[in-house]
């Protein structure tokens, strides 16, 4: 028997405050199939939910779900569903679930789904608990099937980040896009495998680096030959001009 969802306090959070702004470019776009949309609006559609799922880093055409998309804008599926096929996808999980624990893979999704960050340490507790215990499927359905999740969103609306910015603060909170895919931990594991050493990304590692020799000697042949080839090019040029020679 799965253990049902643990109880968590409610911390002070944006989308907890009512909101009476005006909208405007600062707010989020609602995308939403409650209208008959064009061509165009369910492109839109459905590129903003491939944005809050994937986030931006990882818009690559190998992780579209042309399937998906088809029954989406036949309306054979809800966008509720299609968010479920995205987040249950082979891409979504090599790339998401698989590189991180229960933890944060949990607090991940309860930022793309329920548009929100989680509220603290025992709430992210209690969804890695459901994931545990109910897998992947069964964690995706209780969000999806969540009263927070139906009240905002409902069968029809794409999930987006809510009340980011609030009219009283010069700065609204980060986008969930600054939220790298994976951990420290998993970032260690690839350090220990090989990965990150010696390249120009010295952000990991700090060590400074140096190009092979052979491909220091390939760039220095390359340039001189350049240099040279240019410089036979602009004499010929000079001496065709002045009707010494005939190019």
């Amino acid at each position: 028997m799965s253990i049902p969802l643990l109880s968590y306090p409610l911390s002070t959070q944006n989308q907890r405050v009512a909101g009476y702004e005006v909208p405007g470019e600062e707010q989020p776009k609602i995308y939403s199939t409650e209208n008959i949309l064009s061509d165009s609006e369910q492109n839109d559609l459905v590129w903003s939910a491939y944005r809050q799922i994937f986030n931006e880093q990882q818009l690559l055409t190998s992780n579209r779900q042309l399937a998906l998309e088809s029954q989406l804008k036949a309306n054979q599926i809800t966008v509720r569903e299609f968010v479920r096929g995205l987040v249950l996808s082979p891409n979504f999980r090599e790339r998401n679930y698989e590189p991180n624990n229960n933890y944060r893979f949990a607090q991940m999704c309860v930022q793309r789904v329920l548009g929100r960050d989680v509220y603290d340490e025992k709430e992210k507790l209690a969804w890695s608990i459901v994931l545990a215990t109910k897998g992947i499927e069964g964690f995706v359905d209780a969000l999806l099937n969540s009263d927070e999740y139906l009240s905002n969103f409902g069968d029809d609306i794409v999930p987006y980040q809510r009340r980011r910015i609030i009219a009283q603060r010069t700065e609204g909170d980060l986008p969930f896009a600054r939220m790298p895919r994976y951990g420290a931990d998993y970032r260690a594991k690839l350090e220990e495998l090989g990965y990150f050493q010696g390249k120009a990304g010295d952000l990991w590692t700090g060590i400074p680096y140096y190009p092979p020799q052979t491909a220091l000697l390939v760039a220095r042949f390359l340039a001189i030959f350049g240099a040279v080839f240019l410089g036979f090019l602009f004499l010929a040029s000079a001496l065709a001009a002045f009707g010494l020679i005939s190019l």
